[in-house]
């Protein structure tokens, strides 16, 4: 998504000072830069350009003499720069681009400005234009009939890019001009790239049905996965054949592992075959191509397995007991309280106008080192990862780790502890039901966001079930899908320790992830990702089915919708503690722009708290109205 239009003054002058310095077509361009028709593919692939798998074209009517100006984009990045600088011959001043900007309003002084897309995917043809264009139906129909006898497809369909087009399509659905979403895109496309790149290793297809709990891969595995499932443990490449989000915790995963993970509906008609053969995997915009590894690609895999990556945990202080409310927690007191309640206490202590963060405090790596001592579990630890066993048989770590979870689990919470979290719970945060979540000192970092590696406890509710909480929290810092990729990326696991973040529950409305990049366009600086789902928000990074998925252009409060939620169900509070799943009710949308709008300033706000140059990962909740930031990381997923 490209800035077309520029709103505030502060961004206006900085669009027109970069303008002003970037190069202009030379004068004897000007005559090839644009034509009046385009009669045929070979000047479509002259004029146009491809932009992921994409290919899509530009063109302005003049109202006026209803002229039609198909120009070059490989020359004029937009239609601003075509309109000033040849139709106009005006300079990138101030008021130049205020008057330009006019162009976008529902009424329009001189300019229709449009887009054409061929959506490769899908292989069909729309007609768009600007998410934040106010264009009526009548003048989409009047392009509709401009573009006849001048594009010399046929097909074209109106594909509205925002709420308000949206709404307006039915206008235009009305007088029969065929309308298509984007959400319609989204879900037809057969393939879908999540992470490009290349690989080389053994293919394993994963059999339909089989669960969750017994996936088992190594970490030079390409896995072809059948199912949707909400986490795996690190592997060389992904090719999955159902596929929803860029944000769920898989993709995350491959993301931050810097493998290729790809979406494609015929991967195991396709591919199928080679189940056990060592592999070359490529992923590019369009497709992805499985083949057996020659000997000089094998032997080249063979070589760089033995090339690990390391990444530094923050110095633990596993000797304070003090249980501090988010209210008075730091950035640096991630030694003591992890780095998920650190991050929050962070934003909390700002007190920052707009954002809004549940009460909660910290039970610090001291509970857990001291339930670990008490019931000689650390001994155990120390002699399952002493056991050469531990790295070279994963079935054994599988089932050391299966044990060592149980024990922890089984061991009764030292009952004063319990008592003094729980008085915690009832005084500071009024007895309410209480989200039970990790925050380890080994997740949340730059370089490894750990995302989902750890367990969370919702709507928890009493003192008994608040201490099987914490202990299921903590015995999570054993999860195999938490070693595996803690073993991948070099942390040491005797170095890990598991704080808790008991935090008030919010009954959520609908629920997302936001980041603070546009994942689909890397030429965009100005857009935001986000996700979203009905109910609680669990169900959003596990991928199992596509969310709501919008772009936000912070600089101009213009809303591109991806895909709309297909999720039939919603997660809601038990009142008497924990979750259960419930209908759907309604089909009404979850991000509207004043609710991306609000979303979007709260989290610039926090953004500064932040090591710059690195996008923000953020969980959020809506309930009611009113949005709650429940967690902010750095994203590692490119």
């Amino acid at each position: 998504m490209r800035r077309p239009r520029v709103v505030a003054l502060a961004a206006l002058l900085l669009v027109v000072v970069a303008a002003l310095a970037r190069p202009r077509p030379a004068v004897a361009d000007v005559q090839r830069a644009w034509i009046k028709a385009v009669p045929d593919e070979a000047t479509w692939k002259k004029y146009s350009k491809a932009l992921g798998a994409d290919e899509f074209g530009k063109f302005v009517i003049d109202i006026k003499s209803n002229e039609i100006y198909f120009f070059d984009v490989n020359l004029f990045e937009l239609h601003a720069d075509f309109v000033l600088g040849v139709l106009l011959k005006q300079p990138w001043t101030r008021d130049n681009i205020i008057a330009y900007n006019k162009n976008y309003e529902r009424v329009k002084p001189k300019f229709i400005l449009g887009y054409l897309t061929h959506h490769t995917k899908v292989d069909r043809w729309a007609l768009s234009f600007w998410e934040g264009d106010q264009i009526d139906a009548p003048t989409v129909l009047k392009v509709r009939d401009r573009l006849k006898g001048t594009f010399w497809r046929t097909d074209l369909a109106f594909r509205p890019d925002s709420p308000q087009q949206e709404k307006m399509a039915k206008g235009v659905a009305a007088k029969g001009f065929t309308v298509v979403t984007n959400d319609e895109f989204y879900k037809a496309a057969a393939f879908q790239a999540f992470n490009k790149g290349k690989a080389i290793g053994r293919l394993k297809v994963v059999p339909v049905g089989t669960p969750y709990d017994q996936l088992t891969f190594d970490r030079h595995d390409i896995v072809l996965l059948q199912e949707s499932y909400p986490d795996i443990t690190p592997v060389a490449g992904i090719l999955a054949t159902t596929f929803s989000t860029p944000l769920s915790h898989v993709n995350l995963r491959a993301g931050a592992w810097g493998i290729p993970n790809a979406g494609y509906k015929k991967a195991r008609e396709e591919f199928g075959a080679l189940d056990g053969k060592i592999v070359y995997y490529n992923v590019d915009d369009s497709h992805a191509v499985v083949r057996e590894a020659s000997p000089a690609e094998i032997a080249d895999w063979e070589a760089q397995k033995a090339q690990a990556r390391h990444v530094a945990l923050p110095a633990a202080d596993i000797g304070d007991p003090h249980l501090a409310m988010l209210t008075r927690m730091r950035a640096k007191d991630v030694v003591r309280y992890g780095t998920k309640a650190a991050n929050l206490g962070e934003i909390r202590t700002a007190n920052l106008p707009g954002v809004n963060i549940p009460d909660g405090f910290g039970v610090p790596f001291f509970y857990y080192v001291r339930h670990m001592k008490q019931h000689g579990l650390d001994a155990k630890v120390a002699a399952m990862l002493g056991d050469a066993r531990f790295g070279s048989d994963a079935a054994w770590r599988k089932t050391a780790l299966e044990e060592l979870r149980a024990a922890i689990l089984a061991a009764p919470i030292d009952p004063d502890v319990l008592d003094v979290i729980y008085r915690r719970v009832r005084l500071k945060l009024g007895g309410k039901g209480v989200f039970v979540r990790s925050s380890t000192n080994a997740e949340d970092l730059p370089g490894f966001n750990g995302a989902g590696l750890y367990d969370t406890v919702p709507n928890v509710r009493g003192k008994e079930a608040l201490g099987v909480a914490l202990k299921t929290v903590w015995a999570s810092l054993w999860n195999l899908r938490a070693v595996e990729e803690r073993s991948a990326f070099g942390i040491d696991h005797r170095q890990v320790f598991a704080a808790v973040l008991v935090q008030v529950g919010v009954n959520a409305t609908a629920a997302g992830v936001l980041v603070s990049t546009n994942l689909y366009d890397p030429r965009d600086d100005d857009g935001f990702t986000i996700n979203a789902k009905w109910g609680l928000g669990m169900k959003v990074v596990e991928g199992q089915k596509v969310p709501e998925q919008i772009i936000f252009d912070a600089t101009n409060d213009g809303t591109k919708i991806i895909s709309r939620t297909d999720d039939p169900t919603m997660l809601i509070f038990e009142p008497g503690g924990g979750i259960r799943e419930v209908p759907v009710a309604g089909t009404d949308v979850i991000l509207t722009e004043e609710r991306a709008k609000r979303l979007v300033t709260a989290v610039r706000q926090f953004i500064p708290l932040f090591a710059p140059g690195t996008p923000l990962d953020v969980e959020w909740v809506l309930e009611g109205e009113t949005m709650w930031i429940v967690q902010a990381r750095p994203f590692v997923g490119r």
